[in-house]
């Protein structure tokens, strides 16, 4: 299956590791990926704040961009910009041609570990990563895309991984785009208690699916010196035992 991989911002600028796992899962999974380098913002932060108009000229950038190589899939690490991209057609209502376009997106467009579950078919990837870990499922995933089973149906299948629950498990971890920025105090204090329950149910790992918010609370932990370590889900499933 030809796949094109939707990196989004974060993952290009701050992250870049988890792009080359996905990248590496997805080919390891038989799909032929590609990378358009024209594709930019999904346009979320404008949106969020209210400026739809101006974020519609990242919006058509990104949709030129993801359906020029006619790929089958457009695939992508994070649950918070996929959803922005599902909800591309509602931002184009009276632009027949460009809602016809977002709605062709937006039907192609999958987070990753959607795509390897319910597209591809695949749960048990081989992975192997010693560790007890705690799972946080991100807001946009979980509560609006609505991709919750996948992720622990993927790590359920990694040899060696203690998954254990948390106290305030679906609680948001306080980042929520530009809501940290708009209340800081009151986002600073969720992911306060974020880290607190993750520290009092005794893990050495988080995992998660959207890089902000693992941003967000790997820098509470190391605020705090805290040595738990955080990953994204793509860098769990490329673990390996050791030779």
């Amino acid at each position: 299956m030809k796949v094109s991989f939707f990196a989004t911002c974060i993952t290009d600028i701050v992250l870049p590791r988890v792009g080359i796992k996905s990248v590496e899962l997805l080919e390891r999974l038989g799909c032929r990926v590609v990378f358009n380098p024209k594709q930019t913002c999904c346009g979320q932060p404008l949106t969020n704040t209210g400026y739809v108009e101006k974020a519609k000229k990242s919006m058509r950038l990104l949709i030129d961009a993801l359906l020029e190589d006619d790929c089958e899939a457009i695939v992508s690490p994070s649950g918070s910009c996929v959803l922005q991209v599902k909800e591309f057609p509602k931002f184009f209502q009276g632009e027949d041609e460009w809602q016809s376009r977002a709605q062709v997106l937006a039907n192609k467009t999958f987070e990753i570990t959607d795509f390897i579950v319910n597209r591809l078919h695949v749960m048990d990837l081989g992975a192997e990563l010693h560790a007890r870990a705690a799972y946080h499922p991100s807001c946009h995933m979980t509560r609006l895309l609505g991709v919750k089973e996948p992720p622990l149906k993927l790590l359920a299948h990694v040899r060696g991984l203690e998954l254990v629950p948390f106290k305030g498990q679906e609680k948001c971890c306080g980042f929520g785009g530009t809501f940290s920025v708009k209340m800081p105090d009151l986002s600073g204090a969720m992911v306060a208690e974020k880290v607190r329950n993750l520290v009092e149910a005794g893990v050495d790992l988080v995992i998660g699916a959207d890089n902000a918010c693992l941003m967000n609370i790997e820098g509470r932990l190391r605020k705090e010196g805290h040595s738990i370590r955080v990953m994204h889900i793509v860098e769990v499933l490329t673990c390996r035992a050791a030779a």
